[in-house]
């Protein structure tokens, strides 16, 4: 699936079963929710924390729900983030093609 079609998934899937896009402020307050979940797999895996009792390691399934609320967010702006994602690399790499590469924090 491409972005785009991801984006134009997501539309569908709104308008048939979730009667209208929440406001662009519930849906940034709702994608700050999802980091946070996210953030909290990573930790336990990844950190050092432990999983509670009954947490689960879902960290595909957290992601996924941060890039749908990011999706929502995009259609509901009218932004194209494949477009978007294809600048943005444009720009790093332009920006920072020598600059991790001379990294000596980078180098092993």
């Amino acid at each position: 699936m491409t972005i785009k079609e991801a984006q134009e998934a997501v539309d569908r899937w709104i308008k048939e079963y979730g009667v209208r896009y929440f406001s662009e402020l519930t849906n940034m307050a709702v994608l700050t929710e999802e980091v946070g979940e996210l953030a909290r797999v990573i930790a336990r895996k990844y950190g050092d924390q432990s999983f509670k009792e009954g947490e689960t390691d879902n960290l595909g399934e957290e992601m996924a729900d941060v890039l749908w609320v990011l999706l929502c967010l995009a259609n509901q702006t009218g932004v194209d983030l494949t477009e978007e994602l294809r600048k943005s690399i444009e720009k790093k790499t332009n920006r920072d093609s020598l600059r991790h590469i001379h990294n000596k924090k980078l180098m092993a």
